[in-house]
Protein backbone atom coordinates (compact mmCIF):
# COMPACT_ATOMS: atom_id res chain seq x y z
CA UNK A 1 0.00 0.00 0.00
CA UNK A 2 1.45 3.33 -1.10
CA UNK A 3 0.07 5.65 1.56
CA UNK A 4 1.84 8.72 0.23
CA UNK A 5 0.18 8.20 -3.15
CA UNK A 6 -3.29 8.32 -1.56
CA UNK A 7 -2.68 11.79 -0.19
CA UNK A 8 -0.81 13.17 -3.19
CA UNK A 9 -3.65 12.01 -5.47
CA UNK A 10 -6.20 13.69 -3.22
CA UNK A 11 -4.33 16.97 -3.48
CA UNK A 12 -3.89 16.55 -7.23
CA UNK A 13 -7.64 16.10 -7.65
CA UNK A 14 -8.56 19.38 -5.98
CA UNK A 15 -5.81 21.17 -7.90
CA UNK A 16 -7.24 19.84 -11.18
CA UNK A 17 -10.67 21.15 -10.16
CA UNK A 18 -9.22 24.59 -9.55
CA UNK A 19 -10.19 24.68 -5.86
CA UNK A 20 -6.84 24.11 -4.17
CA UNK A 21 -6.46 26.69 -1.43
CA UNK A 22 -3.22 28.61 -0.91
CA UNK A 23 -2.61 30.47 2.35
CA UNK A 24 -1.77 34.13 2.00
CA UNK A 25 1.16 35.25 4.15
CA UNK A 26 0.02 38.75 5.07
CA UNK A 27 0.84 41.16 7.88
CA UNK A 28 -1.66 43.82 8.86
CA UNK A 29 -0.31 47.18 9.95
CA UNK A 30 -1.82 48.53 13.14
CA UNK A 31 -3.67 51.76 12.35
CA UNK A 32 -3.52 51.29 8.57
CA UNK A 33 -6.21 48.66 7.95
CA UNK A 34 -7.33 47.54 5.33
CA UNK A 35 -3.79 47.85 4.00
CA UNK A 36 -1.41 44.99 4.66
CA UNK A 37 2.00 43.63 3.66
CA UNK A 38 2.08 40.51 1.51
CA UNK A 39 5.18 38.35 2.12
CA UNK A 40 6.24 36.45 -0.99
CA UNK A 41 9.28 34.53 -2.16
CA UNK A 42 10.21 37.60 -4.17
CA UNK A 43 9.90 40.07 -1.32
CA UNK A 44 7.20 42.20 0.25
CA UNK A 45 4.33 44.01 -1.44
CA UNK A 46 1.68 46.39 -0.08
CA UNK A 47 -1.86 45.23 -0.74
CA UNK A 48 -5.42 46.22 0.17
CA UNK A 49 -7.49 43.50 1.84
CA UNK A 50 -11.04 43.15 0.49
CA UNK A 51 -12.09 39.84 2.04
CA UNK A 52 -11.58 40.26 5.78
CA UNK A 53 -14.34 39.24 8.17
CA UNK A 54 -13.13 41.98 10.51
CA UNK A 55 -16.14 43.80 9.09
CA UNK A 56 -15.92 46.98 11.15
CA UNK A 57 -12.15 47.16 11.61
CA UNK A 58 -12.54 46.61 15.36
CA UNK A 59 -9.38 44.49 15.37
CA UNK A 60 -7.57 47.83 14.95
CA UNK A 61 -9.64 49.88 17.39
CA UNK A 62 -7.50 51.61 20.03
CA UNK A 63 -9.91 50.71 22.88
CA UNK A 64 -9.69 47.02 21.97
CA UNK A 65 -5.91 47.04 21.65
CA UNK A 66 -5.49 48.86 24.95
CA UNK A 67 -7.85 46.47 26.74
CA UNK A 68 -5.78 43.50 25.56
CA UNK A 69 -2.53 45.15 26.65
CA UNK A 70 -3.99 45.98 30.05
CA UNK A 71 -5.20 42.40 30.54
CA UNK A 72 -1.77 40.96 29.73
CA UNK A 73 -0.13 43.38 32.16
CA UNK A 74 -2.64 42.45 34.83
CA UNK A 75 -3.01 38.64 34.53
CA UNK A 76 -0.52 37.36 31.94
CA UNK A 77 -1.18 35.48 28.71
CA UNK A 78 -2.87 32.06 28.63
CA UNK A 79 -5.96 31.06 30.58
CA UNK A 80 -4.27 28.13 32.28
CA UNK A 81 -6.73 25.38 31.45
CA UNK A 82 -10.28 24.39 30.71
CA UNK A 83 -13.12 26.30 32.31
CA UNK A 84 -13.58 23.49 34.84
CA UNK A 85 -9.90 23.33 35.77
CA UNK A 86 -8.48 26.77 36.60
CA UNK A 87 -9.48 28.26 33.23
CA UNK A 88 -12.44 30.41 34.25
CA UNK A 89 -11.29 34.00 34.61
CA UNK A 90 -13.28 37.03 35.68
CA UNK A 91 -13.00 38.33 32.10
CA UNK A 92 -14.95 35.28 30.92
CA UNK A 93 -17.70 35.92 33.45
CA UNK A 94 -17.95 39.61 32.52
CA UNK A 95 -18.02 38.85 28.80
CA UNK A 96 -20.74 36.20 29.15
CA UNK A 97 -22.85 38.67 31.13
CA UNK A 98 -22.29 41.30 28.43
CA UNK A 99 -23.31 38.87 25.66
CA UNK A 100 -26.44 37.74 27.51
CA UNK A 101 -27.41 41.40 27.86
CA UNK A 102 -26.64 42.08 24.19
CA UNK A 103 -29.14 39.44 23.06
CA UNK A 104 -31.68 39.88 25.86
CA UNK A 105 -31.12 36.36 27.21
CA UNK A 106 -30.66 34.93 30.71
CA UNK A 107 -27.21 33.49 30.08
CA UNK A 108 -24.34 33.07 27.61
CA UNK A 109 -21.50 30.60 27.14
CA UNK A 110 -18.13 31.21 25.48
CA UNK A 111 -16.37 28.83 23.09
CA UNK A 112 -13.01 28.95 21.35
CA UNK A 113 -14.61 29.53 17.93
CA UNK A 114 -17.95 30.07 16.23
CA UNK A 115 -17.54 26.68 14.58
CA UNK A 116 -17.24 24.93 17.94
CA UNK A 117 -20.10 26.89 19.48
CA UNK A 118 -22.41 25.68 16.71
CA UNK A 119 -21.22 22.09 16.52
CA UNK A 120 -21.01 21.50 20.28
CA UNK A 121 -24.28 23.24 21.16
CA UNK A 122 -26.44 21.75 18.41
CA UNK A 123 -25.20 18.21 18.96
CA UNK A 124 -25.58 18.46 22.74
CA UNK A 125 -29.08 19.92 22.66
CA UNK A 126 -30.20 17.29 20.14
CA UNK A 127 -28.83 14.40 22.21
CA UNK A 128 -30.58 15.67 25.35
CA UNK A 129 -33.99 15.45 23.67
CA UNK A 130 -34.90 11.81 22.85
CA UNK A 131 -36.38 11.45 19.39
CA UNK A 132 -35.43 15.00 18.43
CA UNK A 133 -35.88 16.08 14.80
CA UNK A 134 -33.83 18.95 13.42
CA UNK A 135 -35.07 21.00 10.46
CA UNK A 136 -32.04 22.59 8.83
CA UNK A 137 -31.84 25.14 6.02
CA UNK A 138 -30.02 23.65 3.03
CA UNK A 139 -27.46 26.48 3.03
CA UNK A 140 -26.56 26.29 6.71
CA UNK A 141 -22.87 26.51 7.61
CA UNK A 142 -20.70 23.38 7.84
CA UNK A 143 -20.46 23.81 11.62
CA UNK A 144 -24.24 23.56 11.91
CA UNK A 145 -24.36 20.57 9.58
CA UNK A 146 -21.71 18.78 11.62
CA UNK A 147 -23.58 19.61 14.80
CA UNK A 148 -26.64 17.85 13.39
CA UNK A 149 -24.57 14.84 12.31
CA UNK A 150 -22.80 14.57 15.66
CA UNK A 151 -26.14 14.85 17.48
CA UNK A 152 -27.22 11.63 15.72
CA UNK A 153 -30.85 12.68 15.53
CA UNK A 154 -33.39 12.67 12.75
CA UNK A 155 -32.89 15.53 10.31
CA UNK A 156 -34.93 17.20 7.61
CA UNK A 157 -33.36 19.60 5.11
CA UNK A 158 -35.65 22.36 3.88
CA UNK A 159 -35.20 24.53 0.81
CA UNK A 160 -33.29 27.72 1.48
CA UNK A 161 -35.44 30.26 3.35
CA UNK A 162 -38.61 28.39 2.33
CA UNK A 163 -41.25 28.62 5.04
CA UNK A 164 -43.62 26.60 2.84
CA UNK A 165 -41.25 23.64 2.53
CA UNK A 166 -40.35 23.84 6.21
CA UNK A 167 -44.00 23.73 7.26
CA UNK A 168 -44.64 20.83 4.91
CA UNK A 169 -41.85 18.84 6.55
CA UNK A 170 -42.94 19.68 10.10
CA UNK A 171 -46.57 18.73 9.42
CA UNK A 172 -45.46 15.31 8.18
CA UNK A 173 -43.87 14.44 11.55
CA UNK A 174 -45.36 13.40 14.88
CA UNK A 175 -46.60 16.54 16.72
CA UNK A 176 -45.36 15.11 20.02
CA UNK A 177 -41.74 14.81 18.82
CA UNK A 178 -39.26 17.45 20.04
CA UNK A 179 -38.17 19.67 17.17
CA UNK A 180 -35.54 22.34 16.42
CA UNK A 181 -35.54 24.75 13.47
CA UNK A 182 -31.97 25.60 12.51
CA UNK A 183 -31.08 28.64 10.39
CA UNK A 184 -28.78 31.64 9.95
CA UNK A 185 -29.81 35.29 10.02
CA UNK A 186 -27.41 36.32 7.23
CA UNK A 187 -26.04 33.84 4.70
CA UNK A 188 -22.52 34.98 3.98
CA UNK A 189 -22.05 33.66 0.46
CA UNK A 190 -25.21 35.17 -1.08
CA UNK A 191 -25.71 37.95 1.45
CA UNK A 192 -29.44 37.29 1.95
CA UNK A 193 -31.50 37.36 5.15
CA UNK A 194 -33.58 34.60 6.70
CA UNK A 195 -37.34 35.13 7.26
CA UNK A 196 -36.84 35.10 11.02
CA UNK A 197 -40.35 36.17 11.99
CA UNK A 198 -41.96 33.55 9.75
CA UNK A 199 -39.69 30.81 11.13
CA UNK A 200 -40.59 31.87 14.67
CA UNK A 201 -44.29 31.84 13.75
CA UNK A 202 -43.94 28.25 12.57
CA UNK A 203 -42.05 27.36 15.73
CA UNK A 204 -44.91 28.74 17.83
CA UNK A 205 -47.53 27.00 15.71
CA UNK A 206 -45.90 23.57 15.88
CA UNK A 207 -44.15 23.79 19.27
CA UNK A 208 -40.58 23.82 17.92
CA UNK A 209 -37.39 25.30 19.35
CA UNK A 210 -35.40 27.78 17.25
CA UNK A 211 -31.61 27.98 16.93
CA UNK A 212 -30.24 30.92 14.93
CA UNK A 213 -26.69 31.61 13.83
CA UNK A 214 -26.01 35.39 13.85
CA UNK A 215 -22.25 35.24 13.18
CA UNK A 216 -22.37 37.53 10.14
CA UNK A 217 -24.75 39.95 11.85
CA UNK A 218 -23.64 40.49 15.47
CA UNK A 219 -22.11 43.93 15.83
CA UNK A 220 -23.45 44.83 12.39
CA UNK A 221 -27.19 45.27 12.83
CA UNK A 222 -29.50 46.59 15.50
CA UNK A 223 -29.17 49.73 17.66
CA UNK A 224 -26.65 47.98 19.96
CA UNK A 225 -25.18 45.48 17.49
CA UNK A 226 -27.32 42.57 18.66
CA UNK A 227 -27.83 41.39 15.09
CA UNK A 228 -30.74 41.09 12.69
CA UNK A 229 -33.03 39.75 15.42
CA UNK A 230 -32.43 42.90 17.45
CA UNK A 231 -33.01 45.12 14.41
CA UNK A 232 -36.37 43.40 13.83
CA UNK A 233 -37.33 43.22 17.51
CA UNK A 234 -37.35 39.41 17.48
CA UNK A 235 -34.63 38.40 19.95
CA UNK A 236 -37.15 37.22 22.53
CA UNK A 237 -38.73 34.85 19.99
CA UNK A 238 -35.53 32.93 19.18
CA UNK A 239 -34.64 30.30 21.79
CA UNK A 240 -30.91 30.07 21.12
CA UNK A 241 -28.82 32.77 19.43
CA UNK A 242 -25.29 31.82 18.43
CA UNK A 243 -22.63 34.33 17.51
CA UNK A 244 -18.94 34.93 17.02
CA UNK A 245 -16.29 37.24 18.38
CA UNK A 246 -14.16 36.73 15.26
CA UNK A 247 -15.95 38.92 12.73
CA UNK A 248 -17.47 42.33 13.50
CA UNK A 249 -16.07 42.29 17.05
CA UNK A 250 -12.54 41.83 15.67
CA UNK A 251 -11.18 39.05 17.92
CA UNK A 252 -11.78 35.29 18.02
CA UNK A 253 -14.15 32.89 19.75
CA UNK A 254 -17.81 31.95 19.65
CA UNK A 255 -20.77 31.86 21.99
CA UNK A 256 -24.39 30.96 22.54
CA UNK A 257 -27.04 32.88 24.44
CA UNK A 258 -30.25 31.31 25.73
CA UNK A 259 -32.12 30.48 28.93
CA UNK A 260 -30.08 29.60 32.01
CA UNK A 261 -31.08 25.95 31.82
CA UNK A 262 -30.17 25.53 28.14
CA UNK A 263 -26.80 27.21 28.65
CA UNK A 264 -26.15 25.16 31.78
CA UNK A 265 -26.91 21.94 29.91
CA UNK A 266 -24.49 22.79 27.11
CA UNK A 267 -21.87 23.80 29.69
CA UNK A 268 -22.35 20.51 31.54
CA UNK A 269 -22.64 18.05 28.63
CA UNK A 270 -20.83 19.46 25.55
CA UNK A 271 -17.44 17.81 25.03
CA UNK A 272 -16.41 20.63 22.70
CA UNK A 273 -16.69 22.97 25.67
CA UNK A 274 -15.65 20.78 28.60
CA UNK A 275 -12.35 19.50 27.21
CA UNK A 276 -11.06 22.69 25.53
CA UNK A 277 -8.68 25.25 26.99
CA UNK A 278 -10.58 28.49 27.47
CA UNK A 279 -9.96 31.74 25.60
CA UNK A 280 -7.03 33.76 26.89
CA UNK A 281 -7.89 36.66 29.21
CA UNK A 282 -6.39 39.12 26.70
CA UNK A 283 -8.70 37.99 23.90
CA UNK A 284 -11.69 38.02 26.24
CA UNK A 285 -10.83 41.51 27.49
CA UNK A 286 -10.51 42.77 23.91
CA UNK A 287 -13.88 41.29 22.96
CA UNK A 288 -15.43 42.86 26.04
CA UNK A 289 -14.12 46.30 25.03
CA UNK A 290 -15.30 45.82 21.43
CA UNK A 291 -18.83 44.80 22.40
CA UNK A 292 -19.17 47.62 24.92
CA UNK A 293 -18.04 50.14 22.31
CA UNK A 294 -20.42 48.87 19.62
CA UNK A 295 -23.34 48.80 22.04
CA UNK A 296 -23.20 52.57 22.24
CA UNK A 297 -21.69 53.57 18.88
CA UNK A 298 -23.51 53.40 15.55
CA UNK A 299 -20.80 55.28 13.66
CA UNK A 300 -19.10 52.09 12.48
CA UNK A 301 -22.36 50.40 11.49
CA UNK A 302 -23.69 53.40 9.55
CA UNK A 303 -20.41 53.91 7.70
CA UNK A 304 -20.19 50.20 6.90
CA UNK A 305 -23.67 50.09 5.36
CA UNK A 306 -22.85 53.16 3.27
CA UNK A 307 -19.61 51.60 2.03
CA UNK A 308 -21.30 48.33 1.04
CA UNK A 309 -24.06 50.18 -0.83
CA UNK A 310 -21.48 52.38 -2.57
CA UNK A 311 -19.44 49.41 -3.79
CA UNK A 312 -22.51 47.62 -5.14
CA UNK A 313 -23.52 50.78 -6.99
CA UNK A 314 -20.06 51.23 -8.53
CA UNK A 315 -19.99 47.61 -9.67
CA UNK A 316 -23.43 47.85 -11.26
CA UNK A 317 -22.47 51.07 -13.04
CA UNK A 318 -19.39 49.29 -14.40
CA UNK A 319 -21.57 46.39 -15.68
CA UNK A 320 -19.86 43.92 -13.36
CA UNK A 321 -22.04 40.89 -12.41
CA UNK A 322 -22.63 41.77 -8.76
CA UNK A 323 -25.03 39.19 -7.35
CA UNK A 324 -28.24 40.34 -5.58
CA UNK A 325 -27.49 40.93 -1.90
CA UNK A 326 -29.56 42.80 0.65
CA UNK A 327 -26.83 42.69 3.30
CA UNK A 328 -23.26 43.95 3.61
CA UNK A 329 -21.90 41.02 1.57
CA UNK A 330 -20.88 41.90 -2.02
CA UNK A 331 -20.52 38.75 -4.18
CA UNK A 332 -19.32 39.02 -7.79
CA UNK A 333 -20.24 36.06 -10.00
CA UNK A 334 -17.55 34.31 -12.08
CA UNK A 335 -19.03 30.86 -12.72
CA UNK A 336 -15.87 28.80 -13.19
CA UNK A 337 -13.41 27.65 -10.47
CA UNK A 338 -10.22 27.86 -12.53
CA UNK A 339 -11.06 31.31 -13.90
CA UNK A 340 -12.12 32.48 -10.47
CA UNK A 341 -8.71 31.55 -9.06
CA UNK A 342 -6.94 33.20 -12.01
CA UNK A 343 -8.94 36.39 -11.48
CA UNK A 344 -8.03 36.41 -7.79
CA UNK A 345 -4.35 35.87 -8.59
CA UNK A 346 -4.31 38.59 -11.23
CA UNK A 347 -5.96 41.12 -8.92
CA UNK A 348 -3.37 40.40 -6.26
CA UNK A 349 -0.25 40.26 -8.40
CA UNK A 350 -1.05 43.05 -10.86
CA UNK A 351 -3.15 45.44 -8.77
CA UNK A 352 -2.39 44.74 -5.11
CA UNK A 353 -5.99 43.69 -4.40
CA UNK A 354 -6.52 40.72 -2.11
CA UNK A 355 -9.84 38.89 -2.48
CA UNK A 356 -10.19 35.13 -2.17
CA UNK A 357 -11.96 32.96 -4.77
CA UNK A 358 -15.03 31.19 -3.35
CA UNK A 359 -15.39 27.78 -4.95
CA UNK A 360 -17.10 24.44 -4.31
CA UNK A 361 -17.89 23.08 -1.71
CA UNK A 362 -18.42 26.49 -0.09
CA UNK A 363 -20.80 27.40 -2.95
CA UNK A 364 -22.46 25.16 -5.58
CA UNK A 365 -20.51 24.35 -8.72
CA UNK A 366 -21.14 26.89 -11.45
CA UNK A 367 -21.67 29.74 -8.97
CA UNK A 368 -18.00 30.37 -8.16
CA UNK A 369 -17.47 33.98 -7.15
CA UNK A 370 -15.29 36.64 -5.64
CA UNK A 371 -16.73 37.73 -2.30
CA UNK A 372 -15.97 41.30 -1.25
CA UNK A 373 -16.35 42.57 2.30
CA UNK A 374 -16.06 46.37 2.27
CA UNK A 375 -15.51 47.93 5.68
CA UNK A 376 -15.70 51.47 7.08
CA UNK A 377 -12.01 52.02 6.34
CA UNK A 378 -12.18 51.37 2.58
CA UNK A 379 -12.10 54.86 1.06
CA UNK A 380 -13.39 56.09 -2.32
CA UNK A 381 -9.95 55.88 -3.95
CA UNK A 382 -9.66 52.22 -2.95
CA UNK A 383 -13.10 51.51 -4.38
CA UNK A 384 -12.36 53.28 -7.66
CA UNK A 385 -9.09 51.35 -7.98
CA UNK A 386 -10.88 48.09 -7.25
CA UNK A 387 -13.61 48.59 -9.86
CA UNK A 388 -11.17 49.71 -12.58
CA UNK A 389 -8.94 46.72 -11.83
CA UNK A 390 -11.91 44.35 -11.97
CA UNK A 391 -12.92 45.69 -15.37
CA UNK A 392 -9.40 45.04 -16.69
CA UNK A 393 -9.32 41.50 -15.29
CA UNK A 394 -12.83 40.77 -16.61
CA UNK A 395 -11.81 41.79 -20.12
CA UNK A 396 -8.46 39.96 -20.12
CA UNK A 397 -9.97 36.70 -18.86
CA UNK A 398 -13.22 37.09 -20.85
CA UNK A 399 -15.13 36.29 -17.67
CA UNK A 400 -18.47 37.45 -19.09
CA UNK A 401 -18.84 34.21 -21.05
CA UNK A 402 -18.49 32.16 -17.86
CA UNK A 403 -20.99 34.37 -16.05
CA UNK A 404 -23.53 33.93 -18.84
CA UNK A 405 -23.03 30.16 -18.75
CA UNK A 406 -23.58 30.14 -14.98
Amino acid sequence: MDYDLIFSNAIADIKDEGRYRVFMDIERTNGDFPKATWHTENGEKEIVVWCSNDYLGMGQHPDVIQAMKDAIDKVGTGSGGTRNISGTHHYHVMLENELADLHGKEAALLFTSGYISNEASISTIARLMPGCIIYSDELNHASMINGVLTGKCEKRIFKHNSTEHLEELIKADDPATPKIILFESVYSMDGDFAPIKEFCDLADKYNCMTFMDEVHAVGMYGPRGGGVAEKLGLMDRVDIIEGTLGKAFGLMGGYITASKDIVDCVRSFASGFIFTTSLSPAITAGALASIRHLKKSNVERDRHQERAAKLKQLMREADLPVMPSSSHIVPLLVGDPVICKRASDMLLEDFGIYVQPINFPTVPRGTERLRFAPNPLHNDDMMDHLVKSLKTVWEKLEIDKYCRAA
